[in-house]
C-alpha cells in the first residue's frame, strides 16, 4: 500500500516517472523502502533542503502500521 503511495507522491516530481522503482523490506519493527529514481531526478526527490524528503517521510510516517519504524532510502 505504502509502495504505491511512494510512486504516486514521487511520480509528478521526476522527468522520468517510468524508472522509478520502489523495494520495500519488513522487518520485526521496521519497514525500510529504497526508492530508486534516475539519476538526474534524486535532487527533485529530495528538493531544496530536503523539503521534498522530508515530507514524503512525513507521509509515510502517518500511513505506517502502529509500532513500525519506516525509512525511506532514496538513490
Amino acid at each position: 500500500m505504502l509502495k504505491a503511495l511512494i510512486e504516486a507522491m514521487v511520480a509528478p516530481l521526476v522527468d522520468f516517472p517510468e524508472q522509478i522503482v520502489v523495494y520495500e523490506q519488513e522487518e520485526q519493527h521496521k519497514v525500510t523502502y529504497q526508492l530508486h529514481v534516475h539519476e538526474s531526478d534524486i535532487g527533485k526527490v529530495i528538493g531544496k533542503d530536503g523539503r521534498n524528503a522530508r515530507a514524503l517521510r512525513a507521509v509515510l510516517r502517518a500511513g505506517a502500521d502502529y509500532g513500525k519504524r519506516i525509512y525511506l532510502d532514496i538513490r
